[in-house]
C-alpha cells in the first residue's frame, strides 16, 4: 500500500504510458490519496469488522453479516471499500465471496510539515 495523490498517479501513469520511465514496483500496490484517507477508513467500526475477518474467519459474506449484526449491503460496501484500500480480497469459493484480510499491522509515518507521508504493512 502506498500514499500518492491522484496528481502523481496520473503522471507517473502518463510517463510510464509514453516509455520515459519503467513502471515502478509499487505500480500494482493498491495507493490512498491521503494519510487522512487510510485513518478514516480505520474507523473502529471498520477495525472491529476485520478483527472479525480475521479471527471467524466467515465462509461468506452472508455469514459475516450474521457475526457482526450488519446489513448484508452495508457490509458489502464497507468491505468493497476496504478491499480498494487493499486492506483485505475476496475470495470465490463456490460462487461465494469470502473476505480475507491481507495486512497484519500496519505503520504510518506521518510528516507534519510535508506531505510525504508513508504507510507500511508490517
Amino acid at each position: 500500500m502506498k500514499i500518492q495523490s491522484l496528481k502523481a498517479l496520473e503522471k507517473e501513469m502518463r510517463a510510464v504510458a509514453r516509455g520515459e520511465r519503467r513502471a515502478p514496483r509499487s505500480a500494482a500496490r493498491p495507493s490512498v490519496d491521503s494519510a487522512g484517507v487510510l485513518l478514516r477508513l480505520l474507523t473502529p467500526e471498520n477495525r472491529s469488522l476485520m478483527k472479525a475477518i480475521r479471527d471467524r474467519k466467515p465462509r461468506s459474506v452472508a455469514e459475516l453479516a450474521r457475526f457482526t449484526r450488519r446489513a448484508e449491503p452495508n457490509l458489502l460496501r464497507t468491505l468493497s471499500k476496504l478491499e480498494a484500500a487493499g486492506l483485505l480480497a475476496f475470495k470465490i469459493v463456490e460462487r461465494r465471496k469470502v473476505p480475507v484480510v491481507l495486512v497484519g499491522r500496519l505503520r504510518l509515518d506521518i510528516d507534519p510539515y510535508a506531505m510525504t507521508d508513508r504507510v507500511s504493512v508490517l
